[in-house]
């Protein structure tokens, strides 16, 4: 928390949009009773853990909709803490709350399949606006419609892509990456307008997080056919069946 959240009043951006379950894990006392108070205030039900084979346990019976992590724990990692949440659903939201803030962190975070990225010190009412944004995903991520470009389909109800018929598997977020994209198919998308839709805000002008996830959903989506997502120079990217 910084100084100048001690100051000011609690204000309408400090409430949840919606209720939900949250697992918070830090192995600093103080971090996480600030956390997981300023939560529980904001209406959110909160269960907390300081190291990694707590965090299993709660979650096992908590069953978290997202999970708030430090990178760095006592007997492990966040990072791989995210991966065995996920392997149990898919769908967990993910937010990292770390001191750790160079690019090369954030990306591995990302690519690891975490939804957003803050870094200590943290205002209070960022990491709730920051949580809101990830559980506001989660709601818009829900059975929805089947979306269909050339070959390839997207199934929201099952969460499920295939190309020719053959499953391709996505990251979570490079299920939200490819969405996004389909959605718009045949609109050329700037790196900055993909950033702030996918990843729900502008994230300090680091589109190199697009330029690796459109990097790694074109291995995915053009590998058993003819490229579909292509790269419009000094504009952006688009989605489009093949001329």
């Amino acid at each position: 928390m910084t100084r100048d959240d001690r100051r000011r009043p609690r204000s309408p951006a400090l409430t949840s949009e919606r209720s939900a379950r949250v697992l918070v894990v830090d192995d600093e006392p103080a971090i996480l009773e600030l956390v997981g108070r300023t939560l529980r205030v904001a209406g959110l039900e909160v269960a907390t853990a300081a190291r990694v084979s707590e965090a299993v346990e709660v979650a096992a019976s908590f069953e978290p909709e997202l999970a708030v992590l430090d990178v760095m724990l006592p007997d492990g990692s966040g990072l791989d803490l995210c991966h065995r949440l996920r392997s149990v659903d898919a769908a967990v939201g993910i937010v990292f709350l770390t001191a750790r803030d160079g690019v090369d962190d954030r990306l591995n975070g990302f690519a690891l399949g975490g939804d957003d990225y803050v870094t200590k010190p943290f205002s209070v009412a960022e990491l709730v606006a920051r949580v809101n944004a990830v559980l506001r995903r989660r709601v818009a991520g829900a059975p929805a419609d089947r979306l269909v470009v050339a070959d390839l389909e997207l199934d929201d109800r099952g969460h499920e892509v295939t190309r020719a018929g053959v499953l391709v598997e996505l990251s979570p977020t490079e299920y939200r990456l490819l969405r996004y994209l389909m959605l718009n198919a045949g609109q050329v998308l700037s790196k900055e307008q993909i950033l702030a839709q996918v990843w729900q805000y502008e994230y300090a002008g680091d589109v190199g997080v697009v330029e690796k996830f459109v990097s790694q959903l074109r291995r995915k989506v053009d590998a058993a056919g003819p490229s579909l997502i292509d790269t419009v120079r000094g504009f952006g990217y688009v989605l489009r069946a093949p001329r």
